[in-house]
């Protein structure tokens, strides 16, 4: 057997002022053939385990590309048919099945819908090869991305710490149906609801009910069964909670599997609003708990949602409330990061620091912070990941350096990184374990790493084009009405497709 297994994966924030060229998924693009096999053999991803399967049915195989971006805005229209052309090139060649390892949540200047714009063109190049597909649990999923798959699972954790198992599960689903064994059917259906994506921890309510009722599902009825939260800051018009059931031939079973997962899900919605503490209120109760480390979640600036990871508001609240010992990670401003190695390790410097970025959509210009502090570290910001999420990962902060005021450390990096382990701290010499207050720039992920060694956590509302306050964008093409920005958004403007 020949297989084909790529990766295309970046959740767009449509609201978010970060560019996304071709250099995003790799600063030279994204790896191929060898390269790719080298990065992601052995790791904890989709692709990882369509590799491990691969190996095991001795089939031969190909990677056309493996591109992933941390997210930002709209996918430039040249770096989206560079990646899709690479992937339905390979398929052209001739293959027994393809395994993507996708987001479910792609917006390019060409398409609204990349992963679903992506299945179709492989579809029209070979309309009967069995095509399995991993989705990201923010996925926002369209018509186009069920009926041109055989078979399709989502992750059921978030932080995402079952990639590699979702990736294994489809992967099975679609080796069982070349074997004969099976005949995969789909079910799918969406409600109309604009969750917030701190309401889609799955160790949180609503999800961890939606999730186990998938999980029960799985065991009896269905061959897999996934809820997606959705991807709220895409402003398309299938935003929003949908779901995905797969069964061997049995139509009724997957619709009706569906339709409960989504019901619930409906019945629930209020518990996907998300209530904001005003800022100050946040500090001041951090500042009130005694034992550390204790970390402060800048959700509202999270770059694997979006943000620019460089809006400096709960740092100057930090400051302003008299926070120590406190370590940052990371602000993402290259040219700070010049400055500070063109100072030299050692050297005490004083600069404008972050809010390099305006955020048109949400009316707000960059505001940089004046800090003064000794650079204690300059690096390559290359790291190996050891946590639970993207296990064995090799992952590129751009150069980085550390400066510390005294109060403070602030890991300043050139290129954008979510602190979902705790190598983004302990690969430049701070030990995160030891530090009282850990600000980090995240919404849900943080938790993969840094959950275990948490003894407080206190999210704090600041700026950014991740917030969880939806007055602040203009959405113009997500359907109407949705709940909760329509409160008469109706159930019955959705149904569940059979495909």
């Amino acid at each position: 057997m020949k297989f084909v297994i790529a990766m295309m994966k970046h959740e767009t924030n449509t609201f978010s002022p970060v560019p996304t060229p071709l250099s995003r998924f790799g600063g030279d693009g994204p790896p191929s053939g060898d390269a790719a096999y080298e990065a992601f053999r052995g790791t904890g991803t989709p692709t990882g385990a369509f590799i491990d399967l691969a190996e095991r049915e001795k089939a031969d195989f190909v990677i056309p590309v493996a591109a992933e971006a941390h997210p930002s805005g709209i996918v430039f229209g040249d770096a989206y048919e560079k990646i899709t052309t690479a992937i339905c090139d390979a398929v052209k060649e001739g293959c027994d099945a393809v395994f993507l390892d996708l987001h479910g949540a792609m917006v390019a200047e060409t398409t609204g819908d990349g992963e679903g714009t992506l299945l179709e063109r492989i579809r029209s190049i070979d309309p009967d090869v069995p095509i399995g597909v991993a989705l990201d649990l923010h996925t926002n999923l369209t018509e186009r991305i069920v009926r041109n798959c055989t078979a399709l699972v989502g992750y059921k954790t978030y932080p995402h710490t079952d990639m590699y198992e979702a990736g294994k599960h489809v992967g099975e689903i679609v080796l069982r149906f070349l074997k004969g064994e099976i005949r995969p059917v789909l079910a799918w259906g969406n409600r109309p609801i604009l969750a917030a994506t701190l309401r889609m921890g799955t160790d949180d309510q609503p999800m961890k009910d939606l999730v186990g009722a998938a999980r029960a599902a799985e065991k009896s009825r269905c061959l897999a069964a996934t809820v997606f939260g959705g991807f709220p800051l895409a402003d398309i018009p299938e935003a929003g909670v949908s779901s995905v059931v797969v069964t061997d031939g049995d139509t009724e079973k997957a619709r009706e599997i569906c339709q409960e997962l989504l019901n619930s899900a409906w019945e629930r919605r209020e518990e996907f609003v998300y209530h904001s503490e005003p800022l100050p209120d946040s500090i001041a109760r951090a500042k009130g708990l005694s034992e550390g480390p204790i970390l402060l979640i800048d959700h509202a600036d999270n770059c694997a949602s979006g943000g620019t990871q460089d809006t400096m508001a709960v740092v100057s609240e930090v400051i302003r409330q008299g926070l120590k010992d406190v370590a940052v990670g990371a602000i993402c401003d290259p040219q700070a990061v010049q400055e500070m190695i063109a100072a030299g390790v050692g050297s005490k410097i004083t600069i404008k620091l972050g809010g390099k970025t305006d955020m048109p959509q949400i009316g707000r210009k960059g505001e940089p912070l004046e800090v003064t502090g000794k650079i204690r570290v300059i690096s390559d910001g290359e790291f190996i990941v050891r946590g639970p999420m993207y296990t064995g990962v090799r992952t590129f902060m751009g150069p980085t350096a550390v400066l510390d005021t005294g109060d403070i450390e602030f890991v300043v990096i050139s290129r954008n990184h979510e602190p979902w382990d705790l190598g983004v701290f302990r690969s430049v010499g701070i030990e995160p374990t030891a530090k009282k207050f850990l600000l980090l720039k995240s919404r849900i992920h943080y938790r993969a790493g840094f959950l275990p060694i948490a003894r407080h956590i206190v999210e704090c509302s600041g700026v950014g084009v991740t917030s969880s306050d939806n007055d602040l964008f203009t959405f113009k093409e997500v359907r109407r009405p949705i709940f909760p920005l329509d409160t008469d958004a109706s159930v019955s403007a959705t149904n569940t497709s059979a495909v």
